[in-house]
């Protein structure tokens, strides 16, 4: 397979065409930024650790039945994945009360949920990814009612997977973001990434932070925090 021209490039990764109609190469970049672009900079070697650990995830995911994007590492910043039409919306699956939902709700954070919160945001920089319900979605025609069924079970059931995972590794996970994408036939399938950059990870018995928000708040050592996931998760491999 080669690499061929760029087709997309975000806030955190490149995505390049290839010689094969239904293959991308996703190449993952150490630039960093927070609240909608606003806060800008870098991390050091947090595309290896993200392309790493968001493929070992995926790895674990497909095992348990949910179907990914991810088809082959090529090295430790680019992984070859499935071409997807991406669905327009942010999923953020919510375990305990951090971030956004504290200040909306008035809770403090660290407080557990009584039940695990599902929300939408609509994916168009612009405007900001607001968030919306079900309604908002039909009426824009982002999904159907059966690919919004199939969104909403796979997140559930990704959560109660990767729960469980982190809790062997000593990490809490708080809350996290999901992309879907739709394949050439119609089917939905987890894409986008898991990492630090989409996930809230606390030290399960100290509550240190373990993710992104050790640079949307200056809370230093981000790198460190990035390298220990890494650690935790893939050890030496």
């Amino acid at each position: 397979m080669k690499k061929q021209d760029l087709l997309y490039e975000g806030k955190a990764k490149k995505v390049f065409i290839t010689d094969e109609d239904n293959k991308l190469i996703v190449s993952y970049k150490d630039d960093a930024t927070a609240f909608n672009g606003v806060k800008k900079g870098t991390i050091q070697e947090k595309g290896v650790v993200n392309n790493k650990v968001s493929n070992y995830l995926m790895g674990i995911l497909e095992k348990q039945g949910i179907p990914t994007h991810f088809v082959q590492e090529i090295d430790d910043r680019e992984t070859v994945v499935k071409k997807v039409e991406i669905v327009p919306l942010e999923v953020i699956v919510r375990n305990i009360a951090a971030g956004s939902l504290s200040k909306r709700l008035g809770l403090n954070e660290g407080t557990k949920l009584n039940k695990t919160v599902l929300e939408y945001c609509y994916k168009n920089d612009e405007l900001g990814d607001p968030m919306i319900n079900e309604y908002h979605i039909y009426a824009l025609s982002l999904a159907d009612e059966k690919e919004l069924n199939i969104i909403s079970s796979m997140s559930f059931k990704i959560n109660d997977i990767l729960t469980k995972y982190f809790d062997e590794v000593d990490i809490e996970l708080i809350d996290f973001k999901l992309e879907f994408g739709r394949t050439s036939d119609g089917t939905i399938i987890l894409a986008d990434e898991i990492s630090p950059d989409t996930c809230r990870y606390w030290d399960k018995n100290t509550g240190e932070k373990l993710d992104k928000d050790r640079f949307r708040r200056d809370l230093g050592n981000v790198e460190g925090a990035y390298q220990e996931i890494y650690r935790r998760l893939l050890g030496d491999n």
